[in-house]
């Protein structure tokens, strides 16, 4: 359910959830009960955000525009700039058979 903001004449704005069937349907008042018609309230408080919060809704504002492609460059996780070379799980023996160390055979790696 939406919430939406109601003017009461005595004691002022308030909010509540109402379902949307009835968004034009006043409201009564929590303080007196007086039927409380509906009013535009102002903009949700963004700035009152943590900043992670707001550093997240920036990359996904950003990200709708322009996605990130691994075709312009390189993709996450990129192994040619991470420095030092990584290890993995595949072990080859001197005949050329591959075991995968701390893994189960049965496992498909790629």
């Amino acid at each position: 359910m939406p919430t939406y903001d109601y003017a009461c004449r005595a004691c002022g704005e308030f909010s509540a959830l109402r379902p949307l069937a009835q968004w034009q349907a006043p409201a009564a008042c929590p303080t007196c009960g007086e039927a409380s018609p509906r009013i535009l309230g102002g903009a949700p408080a963004l700035g009152a955000l943590s900043s992670a919060i707001n550093r997240a809704r920036a990359r996904n504002e950003a990200s709708a525009n322009e996605p990130r492609s691994t075709r312009s460059g390189h993709g996450m996780n990129c192994g040619c700039c991470g420095g030092a070379k990584r290890s993995g799980k595949t072990r080859v023996a001197a005949d050329g058979s591959k075991t995968f160390a701390n893994s189960r055979p049965w496992m498909i790696s790629h």
